[in-house]
C-alpha cells in the first residue's frame, strides 16, 4: 500500500514526500506516550497539495492526520497512514494589520515567528503555551492551547477570527468569527446539515458544554448555539484535526502593555496555593500560575542553586503577573494583592530580567517534570485536567491522595488562575502489568475530575490519552452529539480516526511498553537510566525544545536541526529513530541504516545534555551506536585518522616542521585528504614547533610529586595538558601558567602525557577510549586525593573528566578525579582576593564551547568578563566545526550553515572584537572560514599584554 499510495500522491503533483523508514520512525511519536509509525509524511506546500493528498487518500482508505511542531502531549498528532507536517513550508506570516490588529498565517507558523513580527508592530499574539518556541498557530488552534496568560488574553478559539479549511471531502470552507448565522448558512450545504444537528441537541449543549473557561474536552459545540452566532471558525479550535485541516487562519492581536510586574505568593503547600487562586482574580491578572516545591528541587538538582532564583518562603507558589500602561499603578495593584494574599510571604518583582528568571522555571516545566521526584521517566498520559478554579484546592489535595494510592509521584504544576493542573507521573510502563496500572489510574483520575464538575482536557486536547473517557465527563447524548458532528463533516473517518469520536483505548498503542530493555554488552554505564539504552533514549518526551532556536539566549541544541530543518536532524527525531531501534519492528539493531542515516549530521555537540529539559545526551547514545556498530569491524577511514588523532599528532610533534611543510602541498594533498575521509576545503592546523610540555619542562613548570603542600608560598594546582594545547596551542598554556602563578597558584603537570581519549570516544571507539580514558585518569588520581585543584584547559576534554568519564569508566576513580576538575574561570572565580585584570572598553565576541555550556556552564567565565568591566556578546549555538565532525567528509557545508547561524554574521559585524574562544575547534572553524584570529581565556587574562593583539 505505501508504494502506490506514494506514487499515486506524486503523480498528483504532491512534490515533498517522505516515505523512508528513518522519517517514518522520527514522526512516530509526537510529545505523547502514543507511537503509530505513519505509511507516508508529506509536506505540503500550498493548498492545492492538501487538497490533492486528501483526494489520493480517499480514494485509497487512507487515514490523513495533521502535525505542527508534534508537540501535542496527548497523541493528538500521530496516525498510520499520511501525516502531514505544515512545519515545513507552511510556516509564513502572510500579514499584520497593525490598524485592525489582527494577523493572517499560515498553519505551520511557530508561535514565536508571529510573535516576533507582531511585537514589532506594538502588538501581541495573546495565547502563550510554554512550547511558544516551537509549536505551531495550526497546532494551537487544534488543541485550543491556553499558555500562561489566558486569564488576559484567552484561549486560541478566543483570538481565532477566520479559518481556511478543507475538508474530508474536499471542500474548501472559508469561514469568520462574526458572521451572521444566516450568511454562514448560505457558503454550505454542509453547514446547513450542521445546523439542524445543533438544532436536535440544543438542551445538552447548553447544560453540558461551555461550563467553565477551560472545559476544552470534546467538541465545543456551544459555539454554534444561536446565542453564540453558530459561529463554525471557534468550533473548529479544540477538534484535533477531525473535522478538517486548516490551510490558513486570520488570529486577533492585542496592544503590548507597557508594563508588567510580577508578584510571587509562597504558601504552605501547593494545594493551598490552589485554593487560594481563585482570590487574585479580583486584581486583574494577566496570569495565575502555580508551581511546587517538587518542581523547584529537580531543576536545582539537574541545574545547580544558581538556576533557581529567590523565591518567598513556601512549598507551593502563585506567579501573578500584573500588566498595564501606568508602572506606579500595577506596581501598587501588586503591593495590594500581596497583603491580601494570605501568602506565608511574598514579594513584588519589578526587575524584568529577575521576572524572566522566575517565569523560565514555571515554562522549562513540561520538560523538567519528564523525570519524577525518584528520578524516574515521568509521562504525560494524564497531563491538564481542569476543574472549576474556585474548587482547585480541594482537587489538587485529592489528586495527591490519588498518586500516594497508585504509588505514584509527579511535579505538579499549572494556570491555577484557571483551575488547570499540568503533572507528569512516573507510570511504570516498562514493568510486568505497567500498561493496566496506567489505565487504572486514567479511570480513577477521570472519575475524580469529573466529580468536581472538571474536564479530562484543560488545552491539550483529548487525543489518544483521554477520548476513551470522555464518557466519564459527558452523557450518552452528548458523545452521540460529538459522534454526529464527526460524520456529518468526515463521514469516512478519514481524519485523524481514534481522537474523540470512536476512540481507542487510552492503553492502546502506547510506545514504551513495547520497547524492550537494552542492557547487555553495553559501552557506557548510563548510570542514570538502570544501565538500560532503551530508558536512556527513551528519556526524550517529545516537547520539541530541539526544535526551538533558543541560541540568542545562550542555547546550542540542535544546530543540525537549525541548519537543515528536518525532523530527523533534531534531538527529537533522532531519539525517535532509536525508540524505534530498541522496538525492533521499523528499525533493526544499532547498524541499521536508519539509525545512522538519523545520526549522520548530529555534532556530538552536547547541546542536549543540557538544552533539553529531560537531559538526553545525544552524543552518548551515538558514540554507543558506533561502537555497537564497528566493533571487530572495519570502520570508516576518518575514524582511523580523526577519531585517533592524538596517536598521530605525538608521532607527527617529532619532526613537526616536516610534517607542517608535507601537509602544505595543495592539490596532491588534497587527494590525501579525500582518502582519509577529511573534506579538501579545511585546512590542517600546523603543529608546534615547541610542545608546551617542552616549553614547561624548560621554564621550571614541576611535576606534581604526591605533595598537596605549598611551593614557594604558592597553592599547588595540576594542570591538565591536552593534546591540542601541548601540541598546536602552547601559547594558551603557557598564559594559564602566568595568570595562575599571578593568582596565587603553582601550576604543576603529570609526569606522563596524558588524553582523555575524546577523538575515540566520539568516533565510537569505546574500548580504546576505556583504556585511554583510565590512564590519564590513574595519572590525575593521587592529585585529586590530595585535593589538588584540576584545571583544564580546553573544554571539551575537561568536560570528559567531569562528565563522559563517569559513563565510561564508572567507579571511584572517576568520581574522585570528576569533583576536583576545574575550568580556569571556575578555579579564578572561587579565588579569595584575585581581580581580573581591567578590560574596560575592549570588545570581546565570546563563543562558548559546546561541551563547556553544556557540562560546566559558561557561567563562571561571565562573572570573570564582567568583573573585568570587557564588553562581552556572548555567541549562542555551536561553531559548527565540533571536534572531527566539520572535517568529515560530506559534512562542510552543514558545518558553515552551523556557524553562520551565529558565529560568522557575529565576525562580520564586529571586525575589531576580540573573538574569545576557549575551544580548539572554535579557533579552527573562525581561522578556516574567515580567516580570524581567536583567543583562549586564559590569553585574555594574561598578564603579559602583548598577548592580545
Amino acid at each position: 500500500m505505501t508504494t502506490e499510495l506514494v506514487s499515486r500522491l506524486r503523480a498528483a503533483g504532491v512534490r515533498d514526500v517522505l516515505d523512508d523508514s528513518t522519517n517514518r520512525a522520527a514522526y512516530s511519536s509526537d510529545a505523547s506516550l502514543y507511537r503509530l509509525v505513519p505509511s507516508a509524511v508529506v509536506r505540503p506546500r500550498d493548498r492545492d497539495e492538501v487538497l490533492a493528498t486528501l483526494a489520493v487518500c480517499r480514494e485509497l482508505g487512507v487515514p490523513v492526520t495533521a502535525r505542527g511542531g508534534g508537540t501535542s502531549i496527548a497523541g493528538n498528532a500521530v496516525g498510520t497512514g499520511v501525516v502531514f507536517d505544515f512545519s515545513r513550508h507552511l510556516g509564513n506570516v502572510l500579514s499584520v494589520d497593525r490598524e485592525a490588529a489582527r494577523a493572517v498565517v499560515q498553519p505551520g507558523t511557530v508561535h514565536a515567528t508571529l510573535q516576533k513580527q507582531a511585537l514589532a508592530n506594538g502588538l501581541r499574539y495573546g495565547p502563550d503555551p510554554s512550547s511558544h518556541s516551537r509549536c505551531t498557530i495550526g497546532g494551537m488552534i487544534g488543541n485550543d492551547a491556553c499558555g500562561n496568560r489566558a486569564l488576559g488574553y484567552g484561549k486560541t478559539s478566543d483570538n481565532l477570527l477566520g479559518l481556511e479549511l478543507v475538508t474530508a471531502g474536499g471542500e474548501v470552507l472559508r469561514v469568520r468569527h462574526g458572521d451572521e448565522r444566516t450568511q454562514v448558512l448560505a457558503g454550505s450545504p454542509l453547514l446547513s446539515g450542521l445546523d439542524e444537528i445543533v438544532g436536535r441537541h440544543l438542551g445538552t449543549i447548553r447544560t453540558e458544554l461551555g461550563r467553565f473557561n477551560r472545559q476544552v474536552s470534546g467538541y465545543a459545540a456551544q459555539r454554534l448555539l444561536p446565542e453564540q452566532g453558530f459561529d463554525v471558525t471557534r468550533l473548529m479550535a479544540g477538534s484535533e484535526g477531525t473535522l478538517g485541516i486548516v490551510t490558513e487562519a486570520e488570529v486577533a492581536l492585542v496592544t503590548e502593555p507597557e508594563h508588567r510586574i510580577l508578584a510571587v505568593l509562597g504558601y504552605p503547600d501547593i494545594s493551598t496555593a490552589g485554593a487560594a487562586a481563585v482570590a487574585q482574580l479580583e486584581f486583574g491578572p494577566v496570569a495565575v500560575e502555580g508551581i511546587d516545591r517538587r518542581i523547584v528541587e529537580i531543576l536545582t538538582a539537574r541545574r545547580g542553586p544558581q538556576a533557581v532564583p529567590d523565591l518567598p518562603l513556601g512549598d507551593g507558589w502563585l506567579l501573578v503577573e500584573l500588566a498595564g500602561d501606568d508602572r506606579a499603578e500595577v506596581v501598587a495593584r501588586a503591593e495590594a494583592l500581596c497583603a491580601a494574599s494570605g501568602a506565608v510571604e511574598a514579594k513584588v518583582v519589578t526587575d524584568p530580567a529577575e521576572a524572566a528568571t522566575i517565569w523560565r522555571v514555571r515554562e522549562d516545566g513540561a520538560g523538567l517534570s519528564g523525570r519524577s521526584p525518584r528520578d524516574r521517566p515521568a509521562h504525560a498520559g494524564w497531563e491538564d485536567a481542569a476543574v472549576p478554579p474556585e474548587r482547585l484546592g480541594d482537587y489538587l489535595r485529592d489528586f495527591d491522595a490519588l498518586l500516594l494510592q497508585h504509588d505514584l509521584t509527579g511535579l505538579p504544576y499549572g494556570h491555577f488562575g484557571d483551575g488547570c493542573l499540568h503533572i507528569r507521573i512516573d507510570f511504570p510502563l516498562e514493568k510486568p502489568g505497567g500498561t493496566e496500572g496506567f489505565g487504572d489510574f486514567l479511570n480513577d483520575s477521570a472519575e475524580l475530575v469529573a466529580s468536581y464538575g472538571g474536564s479530562l482536557s484543560g488545552e491539550h486536547g483529548d487525543g489518544r490519552a483521554r477520548s476513551g473517557l470522555l464518557d466519564r465527563m459527558y452523557s450518552a447524548d452528548a458523545l452521540g452529539l460529538f459522534a454526529e458532528i464527526k460524520r456529518h463533516f468526515d463521514p469516512e473517518n478519514l481524519l485523524n480516526p481514534g481522537v474523540l469520536v470512536e476512540p481507542a483505548a487510552p492503553t492502546a498503542d502506547l510506545r514504551v511498553p513495547q520497547a524492550r530493555p537494552v542492557r547487555e554488552k553495553l559501552a557506557l554505564a548510563y548510570v542514570h537510566d538502570g544501565g538500560d539504552f532503551s530508558q536512556a533514549v527513551h528519556r526524550c518526551t517529545g516537547v520539541g525544545r530541539c526544535r526551538a532556536d533558543s541560541t540568542g539566549s545562550g542555547g546550542v541544541m540542535c544546530p543540525s536541526y537549525l541548519a537543515t530543518g528536518e525532523e530527523k536532524d533534531s534531538t527529537r527525531g533522532r531519539a525517535r529513530v532509536l525508540q524505534e531501534m530498541v522496538n525492533g519492528t521499523v528499525v533493526k539493531g544499532f547498524s541499521a541504516p536508519e539509525v545512522h542515516d538519523a545520526l549522520d549530521l548530529c555534532l556530538s555537540c552536547k547541546g542536549c545534555l543540557s538544552d533539553c529539559p529531560t537531559g538526553i545526551d545525544m552524543a552518548s547514545y551515538k558514540s554507543e551506536v558506533l561502537h555497537q556498530t564497528y566493533k571487530k569491524r572495519v570502520r570508516p577511514r576518518a575514524h582511523y585518522v580523526l577519531g585517533q588523532l592524538p596517536r598521530w599528532v605525538r608521532l607527527g610533534s617529532r619532526m613537526p616542521r616536516v610534517v607542517n611543510a608535507m601537509f602544505g602541498v595543495g592539490e596532491r594533498f588534497a587527494q590525501a585528504k579525500k582518502l582519509a575521509g577529511v573534506d579538501p576545503r579545511r585546512s590542517i592546523p600546523p603543529l608546534a614547533t615547541e610542545t608546551f610540555r617542552s616549553w614547561a619542562t624548560a621554564n621550571g613548570v614541576g611535576v606534581f610529586a604526591n605533595s598537596a603542600d605549598p611551593i614557594d608560598g604558592r597553592e599547588p594546582v595540576l594542570l591538565i595538558v591536552d593534546t591540542f594545547s601541548d601540541h598546536f596551542s602552547p601559547d594558551l598554556a603557557k598564559a594559564a601558567v602566568r595568570v595562575l602563578r599571578q593568582a596565587g597558584y603553582e601550576p604543576l603537570i603529570t609526569e606522563r602525557s596524558g588524553c582523555c581519549g575524546l577523538t575515540w570516544i566520539s568516533t565510537g571507539q569505546l574500548d580504546a577510549a576505556r583504556k585511554i580514558l583510565g590512564s590519564h585518569l590513574d595519572d590525575l588520581l593521587g592529585a585529586a586525593r590530595l585535593g589538588l585543584k584540576l584545571v583544564g584547559l580546553e573544554p571539551s576534554c575537561t568536560a570528559v573528566l567531569r562528565s563522559d568519564s563517569l559513563e565510561l569508566t564508572p567507579g571511584e576513580t572517576a568520581e574522585t578525579v570528576a569533583v576536583q576538575v576545574r575550568t580556569l574561570a571556575e578555579l579564578l572565580r572561587d579565588t579569595p582576593g584575585w581581580e581580573p585584570p581591567q578590560l574596560d572598553g575592549l570588545r570581546v565576541v565570546a563563543q562558548p564551547h559546546c561541551h563547556h555550556h553544556a557540562v560546566m556552564s559558561w557561567s563562571a567565565d561571565a562573572e570573570l568578563l564582567r568583573r573585568a568591566g570587557a564588553d562581552v556578546r556572548r555567541l549562542g549555538g555551536c561553531c559548527g566545526l565540533a571536534g572531527n565532525f566539520g572535517v568529515e567528509l560530506g559534512h562542510h557545508d552543514v558545518s558553515v550553515k552551523v556557524a553562520e547561524h551565529q558565529l560568522l554574521p557575529a565576525l562580520r559585524d564586529e571586525p575589531d572584537a576580540v573573538l574569545l574562544a576557549d575551544g580548539f575547534s572554535c579557533r579552527t572553524q573562525a581561522a578556516d572560514l574567515l580567516d580570524r584570529r581567536g583567543i583562549h581565556l586564559a590569553q585574555l587574562l594574561d598578564p603579559e599584554p602583548t598577548v592580545v593583539e
